[in-house]
């Protein structure tokens, strides 16, 4: 630098380069010209100082990229012209080192033109020395950045909004403002794309608002416009001329009068490719867009689409914390605000909450798997929205269990919607091929009457949904005072039933079954009993159903299947002749598919054939559709395991159903015995099961005999096997071995009785 500046700048003259300054006293005019060609036609801006660093010359593009002219510099100190950059007294003295050095000092400058425009540029400084190490000169060489920082700025401010969790209408606002700013003759617009494929204005800040209001909600297509038709392709759609470009017939009306005659739109995609909103420029002249309108353009986009994805990802997220994934229903915590914000705001609230309850969804889970457990779910999940108005608040509580909270309702309304839900709900669910049956128990709670706020009103649903159950299910109930202490009763029962599946208290009772051909004894039923310390006999009745509800019914049907052999067993090795054991199954238990393992583990434990056992179900068990109570019901009829079907005449049965069902027994309920001596109508069905029994070859054990006239009767028609109180209450195995003793196992024959038989 020392040889190509020269070491004197002070005599420099404005506006060239000194011969001195270029060639140390050379006489060459051609190279000095070519010098200052050089100088003024780059692209960069270049300026030279004295010793004392005032400003000697500066080139061509010094003046055009900050508007001074030379004389508006010449004589000023470089820091005053380009800013001082608040350099503190350190840097001041690292900078003169490093340039008494001989390096070149690279930097960023900010500072404004001459007519107030903010310029950013990089600032390349070298000294040139003196013989004896002196400054001389500086020469300082500035490259424009302005464009690209401009971009880093935006990208900044934007990025930190986005990581602020600023709201998305409020970062593109920013971007358009920005945009708007580096080109003061263009309004910017940002329009996103909703599900339905439709337009909405997100940002316009120099547009009037019935221009937006007049977009909202046009759907997308290959005529609508810049942006609308934008969306629809996926890629940019410039329009020099809106007037008569066909893509704004049906729209220039916004625009036009607004001054606005061009318009270039592009899409703002997703990193899955959808098209999420539009980015665009209006042109108050007809034009397309410069290099530079691209680059703002490009960098735009990508923030716009930077703050959709967070816009989602947040959204996504509020739907984990406030929505159930599965069904896409409101959560319980959703639930809970929802409940607050209008209870607490409201001076008189009014409405009714129905808590529903899928009846026997865990048996579709355990059966067929989550699966088809999940798909019957989110089917139940869209009737029971289909039910309701869009002012009430639905919500899947958790499980298989359902919250809605009608607005403003009264008992008369809380009944209507109750019936509709059992209606929409009882249709059969056909779930990969499987149709299956469906039903729910509702409870309902009436606000104020039956609390006020969100917790008391759940707890209070729930009760009076348990009573539902406990009233026989596919029904619904309001909540009752009584039900308060009743709820607490059954808690304490069911913590009190756990202890006692523990601790031995769920014993076997038998009682006997009566071959009426011979008056022997052609099995025994075992009957679960559960006697507690403190409360005594707890009746099955009650113990029962509670099991079923607090999932310990499997745990005491397994026991009984497994004691009852083992008792069998040892009446088999002390001479006792029990041909036949039956044991009731639950519901549950019968759609357990392990159920035909546990039962071929417990008689093979106790050395006993297949033909030994019976097991009872229900008729409505039998004729369920899901697959496992089928196939367990083949599986063990394979075996050789005989199948009664309880309770028969009670439920729904069709002769051709009955002819196709593994059953090789009937049970006539014992409900028919009370009437069997007066009613003609009972006493024609009761025969009429016992036909039944005969001509599919069935056994018919008749339950609830306790006159000796019901037994003649039955007898008479032929009924297979009687049981009842008439012979023998349930008993202990100690007592019925007694009583095995002392009748001889004959049941002495009656006289006759005058009973009519049908």
């Amino acid at each position: 630098m020392r040889e190509a500046i020269g070491d004197d700048a002070q005599n420099a003259r404005p506006g060239c380069m000194d011969r001195e300054l270029v060639d140390g006293g050379s006489t060459g005019l051609d190279r000095q010209q070519l010098i200052e060609l050089a100088v003024n036609e780059t692209n960069s801006a270049v300026y030279v100082t004295d010793d004392k660093t005032n400003i000697v010359f500066v080139n061509r593009t010094f003046t055009d990229m900050l508007g001074y002219q030379p004389h508006d510099v010449y004589g000023r100190r470089a820091r005053d012209v380009l800013g001082s950059q608040h350099y503190t007294e350190a840097d001041y003295i690292k900078l003169w080192n490093d340039l008494g050095r001989g390096r070149v000092v690279q930097q960023e400058v900010r500072t404004h033109a001459r007519d107030g425009r903010e310029v950013w540029l990089t600032l390349s400084l070298r000294a040139v020395l003196k013989p004896d190490g002196s400054f001389a000169n500086l020469v300082g060489i500035l490259e424009d950045i302005t464009e690209s920082r401009q971009i880093q700025t935006l990208q900044r401010d934007v990025l930190e909004a986005v990581a602020q969790d600023m709201p998305l209408a409020g970062i593109m606002n920013m971007i358009c403002e920005r945009a708007e700013r580096m080109f003061p003759e263009i309004a910017c617009s940002i329009l996103g794309v909703d599900e339905q494929k439709k337009l909405r204005p997100l940002a316009a800040p120099s547009l009037p608002p019935h221009f937006s209001a007049a977009i909202d909600g046009i759907d997308i297509g290959p005529k609508a416009g810049s942006c609308g038709t934008c969306a629809w392709r996926g890629e940019a759609v410039t329009v020099v001329d809106i007037e008569t470009d066909p893509l704004w017939d049906d729209f220039k009306g916004l625009p036009l009068p607004l001054g606005l005659v061009a318009c270039w739109s592009s899409p703002i995609k997703l990193k899955d490719g959808r098209v999420a909103g539009t980015f665009a420029f209006y042109f108050r002249e007809k034009r397309g867009p410069g290099m530079w309108h691209e680059q703002v353009v490009e960098a735009c986009v990508q923030l716009c689409m930077l703050a959709f994805e967070r816009h989602e990802a947040t959204a996504r997220i509020a739907r984990l914390a406030y929505y159930d994934g599965l069904t896409g229903l409101p959560n319980r915590t959703k639930l809970r605000e929802e409940m607050e914000a209008r209870f607490d705001n409201a001076e008189s609230p009014k409405a009714a909450l129905l808590f529903i309850d899928i009846d026997h969804f865990k048996d579709v889970n355990d059966t067929l798997g989550h699966s088809v457990g999940d798909s019957f779910l989110k089917e139940l999940a869209r009737r029971i929205e289909s039910v309701i108005w869009d002012i009430d608040i639905i919500s899947r509580h958790g499980g298989d269990e359902f919250v809605i909270v009608l607005d403003g309702a009264d008992e008369p309304r809380a009944s209507r919607v109750a019936e509709a839900l059992l209606a929409a709900i009882a249709e059969p669910v056909r779930v990969d091929g499987v149709t299956l049956p469906a039903s729910a128990s509702i409870g309902i709670s009436l606000c104020p009457k039956d609390g006020t706020d969100s917790a008391t009103l759940l707890r209070h649903a729930d009760m009076a949904m348990y009573r539902a159950k406990g009233d026989g299910r596919s029904t619904y109930r309001f909540f009752s005072a009584e039900m308060n202490s009743q709820a607490q009763d059954r808690l304490l029962l069911g913590a009190l039933l756990r202890d006692a599946v523990g601790n031995g208290q769920i014993r076997l009772a038998y009682q006997p079954q009566v071959d009426t051909r011979t008056g022997g004894v052609a099995g025994v039923e075992a009957l679960a009993r559960w006697t507690h310390p403190a409360l005594g006999a707890v009746p099955p009745s009650r113990f029962i159903p509670l099991a079923e509800d607090v999932g310990l019914i499997e745990t005491i049907g397994a026991f009984c299947i497994e004691e009852a052999c083992r008792q069998l067993r040892h009446w088999d090795d002390t001479g006792y002749a029990v041909p036949h054991l039956a044991v009731n199954v639950s519901a549950i238990q019968f759609r357990n598919p392990n159920l035909p393992g546990i039962v071929a583990a417990a008689l093979a434990l106790n050395r006993l054939g297949t033909d030994r056992l019976t097991l009872e179900v229900t008729e409505s068990v039998m004729m369920d559709a899901l697959p496992t109570a089928a196939a367990n019901a083949a599986a063990l009829r394979e075996m050789g395991i005989t199948i009664s079907m309880d309770d028969f005449g009670t439920g729904y049965s069709s002769l051709s159903h009955l002819a196709r069902l593994p059953v090789s027994e009937l049970k006539i309920d014992r409900s028919f015995m009370s009437d069997l001596e007066e009613s003609e109508a009972v006493q024609a069905m009761v025969t009429a099961v016992i036909r039944i029994g005969e001509t599919l070859k069935m056994r018919v054990v008749a339950e609830g005999v306790e006159t000796v006239a019901q037994r003649r009767f039955l007898e008479a028609l032929g009924c297979d096997v009687l049981q009842g109180y008439l012979f023998a209450h349930p008993m202990s195995p100690d007592d019925f071995t007694e009583w095995m003793d002392t009748r001889g196992a004959l049941i002495p024959p009656v006289p006759d009785v005058h009973l009519r038989a049908s």
